[in-house]
């Protein structure tokens, strides 16, 4: 769900005015092989916090706010789903109210399934990458760390798990929602 270019708030920027996207193993390892160029321009930008297996594009203040570096007042976010941090790419608006659908049982197990596979093999990878010394805070360890993460990443994609493999690839379901405009919208 997408509804950031048109949000309800009508503040122009929703939830990207209070979220930093945070980058981490996984989501580095897919755009590592994906889309380096990305990877490369996230690298590029200042106000960055770096971690030893993360990187969260801190956001920029605005007015009496903040906005997330990747939104636009245009269009929303400015990456393609895709490509965005995990958070960002699962996010679907609170106002929507989607949990709360009879129907969707299956989607709501699934997303948490899925968070909590996230943490787990994100921790796990840190974890193998700090046992090797490798760390992302040191510039001159960073093409030996996106290489070992290549490879966890493969062996990942050679043994996922069964809730990834039982839900259908794509599906489109339609729910029908009234808009509260303004702060009542919820985030």
């Amino acid at each position: 769900m997408d509804l950031c270019a048109q949000c309800p708030r009508q503040d122009d920027k929703g939830c990207c005015g209070f979220y930093s996207p945070v980058f981490y193993p996984t989501d580095l390892a897919y755009l590592y092989i994906n889309e380096p160029e990305l990877l490369r321009h996230i690298f590029s930008l200042d106000r960055l916090t770096i971690l030893d297996a993360s990187v969260t594009v801190n956001n920029v203040i605005e007015g009496e706010s903040y906005r997330c570096r990747f939104h636009s007042q245009a269009g929303g976010c400015t990456l393609p789903q895709h490509l965005r941090e995990s958070v960002c790419r699962h996010f679907v608006c609170a106002g929507i109210g989607w949990m709360e659908e009879e129907g969707l049982q299956d989607w709501r197990d699934f997303f948490e399934n899925l968070t909590e596979y996230e943490i787990e093999t994100n921790n796990r990878w840190s974890e193998i990458l700090a046992a090797m010394g490798i760390t992302l805070r040191k510039p001159d360890l960073r093409d030996r760390f996106f290489s070992e993460l290549a490879k966890l990443y493969q062996e990942n994609l050679d043994n996922l798990p069964d809730f990834m493999k039982s839900m259908p690839k794509e599906e489109v379901r339609t729910l029908r929602r009234s808009l509260n405009f303004g702060t009542a919208w919820i985030l």
